[in-house]
């Protein structure tokens, strides 16, 4: 068993304050430092002896013996036993160690447990994205307020962030490969444990990660992204198109739908912020899908630090094709007994509605693995400042790019008793991560043809 370690919070950074201070670029010293005691994308490449943490080695660079491209991916973790439990009964002896929602969900279900892995340190990305990050970290700089980046394309941008922002932007512009093509999906589920699954087309290019893009070129457009609902049948050939821009307070994303009873293509003006995410029956926001997405202005955000928290992570059982997704849909939370989590350094990041603006969420607590930049949980509360949702994000290394992102997110809704579970794909073809899509198949002409199809 891991013993226990002091909920100390790291003094590597704190920044209290809005998000309108502007940010200095590193030195070519500090940035050294991502080739010496810092990995390429800015974690601690030392481990930590006493809690359990490894060395970082370099993650996973090569897939498993075995595995063909389209295979769902195997885990090279199997022969793996959890080193402990936590429950109700030794809630106690572990809260430093565990983010607040996840003590809530201890303290509310007795049938949920954390099975605790040995820490894996798997996350990994090309070595064009180490290349990049090392370049754009001396010139990367937030600019309008903390609300754009400038400087900085393919890389992470904030490898060594000196606030909170400069985090959050990590998140957003981390890489996810260069286009995407998925089946995915999503189920609502209700306290008896009844659901209905969602079938979802995703379809993205993601601009800012293209190999030799430029500024430039860039612009204001980092992602372009389409969404399409393929089942059940009552809601089956919506689709809903996003060119998802850096800077969305000078430019906000654009958005448009398709409807299929219409048979025509018009805006969308709403597809961000608190406004419901796609069939999620109000269970997730807009901005909650990927854990968090869109613009940051309506939040003033603070950088706690870092803390070793348990966190979902190496999550392949839970994406095996041995489960069926009623292996997985259990009542009030998924099913635990195919979960894995592990001790890792985060970044907590707390965001707190600015005065005047407007959101479901008053204030958000997220915690982002320092090796990948992926944010794993998310404490979420409501306008009577009480816990609401806990959302997780239970991630893999995708080994055929390598990239760090979830196979499953689920949103659990404390007060209502209920979940959403986006990503199942237990009993659908893998993700294609170099799929033919180009920037011509997300203008609204093709999203018009896509829908008539």
């Amino acid at each position: 068993m891991y013993p226990a370690i002091l909920g100390v919070v790291l003094a590597l950074a704190v920044a209290i304050g809005t998000a309108g201070q502007a940010t200095a670029k590193i030195t070519k010293q500090e940035a050294d430092r991502l080739s010496q005691d810092l990995t390429p994308l800015g974690a601690e490449r030392a481990g930590n002896a006493d809690s359990g943490i490894p060395a970082w080695d370099g993650g996973i660079t090569v897939p498993p013996d075995g595995y063909s491209l389209g295979d769902h991916h195997q885990d090279p973790y199997a022969d793996d036993q959890p080193v402990m439990v936590i429950d109700g009964s030794n809630l106690d002896q572990h809260r430093d160690q565990l983010s607040v929602g996840h003590q809530r969900m201890l303290e509310l279900y007795p049938s949920f447990r954390m099975n605790v892995y040995p820490t894996r340190r798997s996350a990994s990305a090309p070595q064009r994205i180490y290349d990049a990050t090392r370049r754009v970290a001396e010139t990367a700089t937030l600019v309008d307020d903390g609300n754009g980046v400038a400087g900085a394309t393919v890389g992470i941008p904030f490898p060594i962030p000196s606030g909170a922002l400069e985090v959050m932007w990590n998140h957003l512009l981390r890489y996810r490969g260069e286009t995407v093509k998925c089946e995915l999906g999503q189920a609502a589920v209700t306290r008896g444990g009844d659901y209905t699954v969602v079938r979802l087309s995703v379809e993205a290019e993601v601009r800012y990660s293209l190999p030799d893009m430029t500024e430039d070129e860039l612009g204001n457009i980092m992602i372009y992204f389409r969404q399409g609902v393929l089942a059940p049948a009552r809601l089956a050939g919506g689709i809903v198109l996003v060119h998802e821009t850096m800077n969305q307070v000078r430019e906000p994303r654009k958005a448009w739908v398709y409807n299929p009873g219409q048979r025509r293509v018009r805006r969308a003006p709403n597809v961000a912020y608190d406004n419901p995410g796609t069939t999620s029956d109000g269970l997730r926001t807009a901005d909650q899908f990927d854990m968090f997405n869109g613009a940051v202005d309506r939040y003033d955000w603070t950088l706690v630090g870092k803390k070793e928290i348990y966190v979902p992570y190496n999550s392949y059982r839970v994406h095996s094709d041995q489960l069926s997704l009623s292996d997985i849909l259990t009542p009030l939370h998924a099913n635990p007994d195919h979960l894995r989590y592990e001790l890792h350094r985060v970044w907590v990041v707390d965001a707190v509605l600015r005065d005047g603006a407007r959101h479901l969420y008053k204030r958000r607590t997220f915690y982002i693995d320092e090796d990948s930049w992926q944010i794993l949980v998310v404490d979420l509360y409501d306008n009577r400042d009480q816990l609401w949702r806990v959302s997780e994000g239970h991630v893999i290394n995708y080994y055929e790019k390598p990239l760090v992102w979830p196979t499953l997110e689920t949103h659990t809704d404390l007060q209502a008793g209920r979940y959403l579970a986006l990503g199942l794909n237990n009993d659908t073809e893998m993700c294609t991560f170099d799929s033919d899509v180009t920037a011509r198949d997300f203008s609204p002409a093709a999203l018009r043809r896509a829908g008539r199809r």
